[in-house]
């Protein structure tokens, strides 16, 4: 693949290809390329729980509190808005650590933010929460370029796994967060900060990567910290772009209120839980299958198309019968949402010719797009204290699913983002 594309046109894919401009040493394949694997399903995992876990809290924390759906609603777009304002320091705090360190220090971001929510203070949370968004935001970043350097050939495979754990530590978070907090008896906060100790076990488990740093030679060093110029006029980069920020609207809308919306529809706070749960479950499937049956069974288009119609049904069943079709709504939900997730990680590296190219388009993608879903749990929010029901809420995340379409068949395109 080319080192360098014209930058006034999205370039089709060619086959050669070049020598990759890092490399990793010692590890190289065997065991310690499992490990590796092993420690990238561990950091995954850990970048949904401790927002998720807010969700099927949030009525027992308005009610203690005092704040209103909105303003908590702001618990889970202000991770967001972390992810998308973040996502541009990432790449350099990568080149500046290295990534394995870069890593390792994601965790431990995430386990001071739950700890500083344990203090008795509305801003202590709003705080702790801003600290654990910007661990996951570099996370979100790094991740993808780590899976394009060490397993160029297995892409598929580990994008599939890895957004795979994503829906898996949601589907913890969303499903053993109440019943936790009832069989232990903790308080809210305490229940929050139990999710910590995950971020623990993945620091310990992705210790050893630290000891070998990525090792890259000078002339790839200095090519690598170039900016991409030319990417933010790439057509195809901004429908990746708005593909991951569409996407990730209607899933964190949708995780931040279901729990409520259940709750109003009749459910118990730990059934409406456990549907969040359920949904994340499904999602586990479908973010796995996607990637790996892309360009072989199915164009990546038509997938983008099956997770949105997916998706839409799920709604409209909600909007008819929250309560009576709770189950086959959830799994429609979860699979829908679980094959977009995947395509808009699974984008950013197959759109990508280098891993400069994937740092930076990850950035790129996660900056804009991240920035835009986060304005999904306030938008529902606010459309719900002004209606009073949800069924204003969940019309709005049915038509944002028709551009959704649009944008996936446009990323899904078999070429490389213009930029050089």
């Amino acid at each position: 693949m080319p080192d360098e594309i014209s930058a006034t046109a999205d370039a089709p894919v060619t086959t050669g290809a070049t020598a990759p401009a890092t490399a990793r040493a010692p590890l190289a394949a065997g065991r310690g390329l499992l490990f590796l694997g092993f420690g990238v399903v561990l950091l995954a995992v850990n970048l949904r729980p401790a927002l998720v876990a807010v969700s099927p809290l949030a009525d027992t924390i308005r009610t203690d509190s005092g704040m209103s759906a909105t303003a908590t609603s702001l618990l889970t777009a202000l991770p967001l808005l972390c992810f998308g304002l973040l996502a541009p320091l990432a790449p350099r705090i990568g080149r500046r650590l290295g990534v394995e360190r870069a890593l390792l220090m994601t965790m431990a971001l995430v386990c001071a933010g739950t700890a500083l929510r344990l203090l008795d203070s509305v801003l202590a949370l709003f705080a702790g929460t801003v600290v654990i968004g910007a661990g996951i935001a570099v996370a979100n970043v790094l991740l993808p370029g780590l899976i394009k350097r060490d397993f160029p050939s297995r892409a598929g495979l580990m994008t599939g796994l890895y957004s795979m754990s994503l829906f898996a530590g949601a589907a913890l978070a969303a499903g053993v967060t109440v019943p936790v907090q009832h069989t232990a008896g903790l308080s809210w906060r305490s229940t929050l900060a139990c999710w910590g100790a995950l971020a623990v076990v993945a620091a310990v488990v992705w210790l050893p990567q630290t000891r070998s740093r990525t090792t890259v030679s000078a002339a790839a060093a200095q090519q690598a910290g170039r900016p991409v110029r030319g990417l933010w006029r790439s057509p195809l980069a901004w429908q990746v772009t708005a593909f991951m920020g569409l996407q990730s609207l209607n899933y964190y809308a949708a995780a931040a209120w279901l729990p409520s919306l259940l709750k109003d529809a009749g459910l118990s706070e730990g059934d409406a839980g456990w549907m969040l749960s359920f949904s994340s479950l499904l999602g586990i499937l479908g973010s796995f299958v996607a990637p790996v049956i892309v360009g072989r069974r199915l164009p990546a288009g038509v997938l983008a198309a099956i997770g949105a119609l997916a998706c839409a049904l799920g709604f409209a069943g909600l909007l008819t019968a929250p309560a009576g079709g709770a189950y086959l709504w959830m799994v429609l939900l979860g699979l829908g949402q679980g094959v977009s997730i995947s395509l808009a990680l699974l984008f950013i590296v197959q759109r990508s010719p280098d891993i400069r190219h994937t740092a930076q388009l990850s950035s790129m993608a996660q900056c804009f797009g991240y920035v835009l879903a986060a304005g999904g749990p306030a938008l529902l929010g606010a459309l719900h204290d002004a209606s009073g029901n949800w069924t204003l809420p969940l019309t709005v995340l049915l038509l944002l699913l028709l551009p959704q379409v649009a944008v996936g068949f446009g990323a899904s395109r078999d070429r490389h983002v213009a930029g050089s």
